[in-house]
């Protein structure tokens, strides 16, 4: 890019910041030297076309031209343990402790669509999240905290759609606008099957849930984000950071070739789309990932889906700290990885964060532990005065070239998955699903740094080097058995008095759906209403689809 178009190019820029609303404070150092918003070249730089001014196509550096300085991240803390009860006070002390958003962890039975007192339910009940077996649960979860004005995450895939209908039933109750609703629901079953195995039928019944569910949404309650692409639980499973980037994205364009194939415009529902990153502990390698992310989906959005609005062509996500970078050895160093992390995922651009507790490797996480995590978040923004430029790495021959590096790599992968199917993003990602390439990529990358570990290459404080301590162990979040035989009891209670009648009706007129055309959304949540539990929603779609069992790969 020559002088003339960079000049041209910050004058652009200058404009759409000034008129653009921002904070009212002052950005300057904490010596009081006042700074820039942005900062670019002075004179022709060839690399300017790929990395560009924020707010501007490729988007590079951030979706807007005021970074942080217009708003600062949301601060969404995930958590979820027991009943809706305990949870519910969890959420109110973030709240109360300066969290802008919730996001719900729930429990295994309920990732896996059983109902509390299924046999398989076992001893999980609440343990990993909260338990929720019917919309009774979901009002409780929320009770006093006002739905239509608090934006939700909700983590769950396999039966994100009963979930959701539950979600809006108690929205409903609350007497909330539905219309107006503003959250992000998973629903991403492609990492499923690739990583994190909780899915309840094979593909295709799954993506015509979640293709009646973008539909829905369009349609019904356009702020809601019905679908967030998660490259976290790649990530987490052992995958480099070139995969989580490539296998994300793919997954990304796979749901925009399913809102293409139901008729949908894509400047409308792409907006809806978006995405969950992992912040690993390498502190360059997460900013330029989450920098080559914007660029890749931007372009491909323009030039191979069409989207011409910059809403559709806009990469919006959410990052959470590696769960993976935790150590169980010497537990308070997990403080430093995790803010570590956090600052990279804020010098990445990321539009949501949570952060990881220090106990999180051996449980979950106590009250204390999940103070010191919020307040991670709440340093960076306060203390550290990052928020004050935006991308403020960009431009450096190291970052640019890592950005580059992984951008190409992704490309590659891009190119692979293409290739394995008949062309298009879907049928590569479905065929790599069914022959189990995938799950063979990430086991190999996996490996490979368990290898380095074991050998001394890669070292990691606490566990392979520098293992002497005085740290005491710590005390932990337990939950109580009595909250499983409590949350059967009350399941039982609910049974009983509600009208089976209409649940059976329910159930009986969403099966019908389900055998023809008919969006499903609507009788779904007419079951959610009657009280239907999640396990009864599920087992009958069971019942109907059929399971899925994945192909055996040595």
């Amino acid at each position: 890019m020559d002088a003339e178009e960079i000049v041209a190019g910050r004058e652009r820029w200058q404009a759409r910041f000034d008129a653009a609303a921002k904070r009212d404070r002052e950005f300057r150092t904490l010596s009081g030297i006042p700074v820039d918003p942005v900062y670019g070249p002075s004179q022709a730089d060839e690399r300017f076309e790929r990395i560009g001014w924020p707010g501007e196509y490729p988007y590079t550096r951030g979706l807007h031209p005021t970074g942080y300085r217009g708003r600062p991240w949301t601060i969404r803390q995930f958590a979820g343990f027991g009943n809706a009860r305990q949870t519910n006070e969890r959420y109110k002390m973030i709240l109360g402790a300066g969290g802008g958003g919730l996001s719900v962890a729930f429990d295994m039975p309920t990732l896996m669509g059983r109902d509390s007192d299924d046999a398989r339910a076992l001893g999980e009940v609440g343990h990993c999240g909260v338990a929720i077996d019917s919309a009774l649960d979901m009002d409780l979860l929320f009770d006093g905290i006002p739905l239509g004005e608090v934006t939700t995450s909700m983590t769950i895939s396999g039966p994100a759609v009963p979930i959701f209908c539950m979600y809006v039933v108690a929205a409903e109750r609350q007497g909330a606008p539905v219309a107006r609703l503003n959250g992000t629901l998973q629903t991403d079953i492609f990492k499923e099957y690739i990583a994190q195995k909780e899915w309840l039928f094979a593909p295709e019944p799954h993506l015509r849930l979640i293709g009646d569910l973008m539909e829905y949404c369009a349609a019904e309650i356009p702020a809601y984000k019905p679908l967030s692409v998660s490259g976290y639980h790649i990530r987490e499973a052992g995958s480099t950071a070139a995969q989580e980037l490539a296998f994300t994205l793919a997954d990304g364009f796979g749901y925009v070739e399913l809102g293409l194939s139901r008729g949908l415009d894509v400047n409308t529902f792409a907006p809806g789309l978006s995405f969950f990153f992992d912040a690993h502990v390498d502190f360059f390698e997460e900013i330029a990932k989450f920098r080559a992310a914007r660029r890749i989906w931007a372009r491909w959005m323009r030039d191979v889906y069409g989207a011409t609005s910059e809403k559709a062509q806009w990469l919006r996500f959410h990052t959470q700290t590696a769960g993976v970078s935790l150590t169980a050895q010497q537990p308070y160093n997990n403080v430093v990885r995790t803010a570590i992390e956090a600052l990279a995922a804020v010098l990445g651009g990321t539009q949501s964060l949570h952060t990881n507790a220090l106990d999180e490797v051996l449980a979950l996480p106590s009250e204390k532990a999940a103070e010191i995590a919020l307040r991670t978040q709440q340093v960076i923004m306060e203390e550290t005065e990052v928020v004050n430029v935006v991308d403020p790495l960009g431009g450096s021959w190291y970052v640019e070239a890592l950005t580059d590096r992984l951008e190409a790599e992704a490309e590659a992968i891009f190119t692979k998955v293409r290739e394995m199917g008949t062309g298009t993003m879907t049928s590569g990602i479905l065929r790599g699903i069914e022959d189990g390439w995938f799950m063979a990529e990430i086991a190999e990358a996996a490996f490979d740094y368990q290898r380095k570990l074991e050998k001394g290459e890669k070292r990691i404080v606490g566990v392979n080097c520098h293992t002497s301590t005085v740290e005491e162990p710590l005390e932990i979040l337990r939950i109580s058995h009595e909250v499983e035989l409590e949350q059967r009891r009350v399941l039982a209670d609910r049974r009983a008095v509600r009208d089976q009648g209409a649940v059976d009706a329910a159930l009986k007129r969403m099966v019908a759906a389900a055998r023809g055309t008919e969006n499903m959304i609507p009788p779904m949540l007419e079951a959610a209403r009657a009280e239907a539990t999640l396990g009864e929603i599920c087992d009958v779609l069971r019942e109907e689809w059929g399971t899925y069992v994945e192909p055996a790969r040595f």
